[in-house]
């Protein structure tokens, strides 16, 4: 039997826990309950895998990992928490909608919910019997923060919490958080934010989607990169690596609680005099955005959706839709003057060919 642990490793730690686990199963029959229960469970897993280490399942929740290098972008952690939950509540509502099943197991399925423990700490990887497990006093600090007040003192059962130290970590501002101070035997207060993700949920819903699509475009850049969809969206979101391949200095001068959401602004600056301002209309995260480019001192507006989507077997199929907007000029001559922005400032000047190239030399520099 082989039981090694590795040096001590500093990372986060993030837990998902389906709320509400303990009272459904208890007055349903188990065979539905297990498939419905299976199928949420594999939601959580396959919005984690591609960002976290899965460590186990433990019952109702799914344990998870990554050091901190593997994740410089701290708001990344932040989108796959939101992705993660409203991949969760989409399935849920839509295994609700398809089932004509009148057992109890799927007449409460809207019983059930999804809270996340998020914490940043040290840990060591222990290895018994090629079962690789993170150990210390901060995994176990994540486990007990299941056991809260944050229920019982806001009457929320799906919320995100953050420890302080995480939130340090993550350089991201929640937006109308509850902050409560956890307290436990042996490890001490615990200061703690959290955000409603069912509020959050609605919010999202609500906001109009603004996408550009293909018979909408005065013209459609298409690319096909190695690199998974995750690894481009941090390419083509991090303004320290976009100005790698864009060649253009990326000045984030407006970040909503510090995050790249919609209202968010930046200035591209190209060369001494050129300043292009960029405002985020939508965003869902490791699938598409919309932008929309203005020259400053011009009138017209480059409208560009930025589209991830995953290939059969590995790599990312890009598309990038363009739409000129110019108050007073006919459709037919934007659509001239949007292909001659496009191809002498974007196509010729943007270096979307580097990009696998610096993924690939960047992961060997971490």
């Amino acid at each position: 039997m082989s039981n090694s642990t590795s040096p001590i490793e500093h990372g986060y730690l993030v837990l998902a826990d389906i709320s509400g686990y303990t009272s459904y199963l208890a007055g349903v029959e188990l065979d539905h309950a297990h498939e419905i229960l299976t199928d949420l469970l594999e939601t959580i897993i396959d919005r984690f895998k591609p960002f976290l280490n899965i460590s186990k399942l433990e019952g109702d929740a799914v344990f998870a990992y990554v050091p901190t290098g593997k994740m410089p972008r701290g708001e990344t952690l932040y989108e796959l928490i939101e992705n993660t939950y409203l991949a969760f509540r989409d399935r849920q509502l839509a295994i609700q909608r398809r089932t004509t099943c009148t057992c109890n197991a799927c007449r409460n399925i809207p019983a059930l919910d999804l809270k996340f423990i998020i914490h940043h700490g040290s840990y060591l990887l222990q290895t018994v019997r090629s079962i690789v497990e993170p150990i210390g006093s901060d995994v176990n600090l994540a486990h007990r923060l299941m056991k809260n007040r944050v229920s019982e003192s806001t009457g929320w059962c799906a919320y995100a919490l953050f420890t302080e130290q995480a939130l340090e970590q993550l350089k991201v501002t929640p937006e109308k958080p509850h902050i409560q101070i956890e307290s436990y035997e042996h490890l001490g207060e615990v200061k703690t934010q959290c955000i409603n993700l069912r509020e959050r949920y609605e919010e999202l819903v609500k906001i109009r989607k603004v996408f550009l699509q293909t018979e909408e475009a005065h013209r459609v850049f298409e690319y096909d990169y190695v690199a998974a969809p995750k690894d481009l969206w941090e390419w083509f979101n991090d303004p320290r690596k976009r100005s790698q391949w864009m060649h253009s200095e990326i000045q984030p001068i407006l970040r909503i609680g510090g995050r790249l959401v919609p209202g968010a602004r930046n200035h591209c600056v190209h060369g001494k005099n050129e300043v292009v301002v960029e405002d985020l209309l939508d965003i869902k995260p490791f699938e598409y955005y919309t932008v929309e480019h203005r020259l400053l001192g011009s009138p017209g507006v480059l409208r560009m959706t930025f589209q991830f989507i995953p290939k059969p077997n590995a790599g990312t199929h890009f598309k990038l839709t363009f739409h000129f907007r110019e108050r007073f000029m006919p459709d037919w001559a934007a659509r001239v003057l949007a292909n001659q922005i496009i191809e002498n400032s974007i196509i010729r000047v943007w270096s979307f060919d580097r990009i696998d190239d610096l993924i690939a030399k960047d992961s060997l520099s971490t």
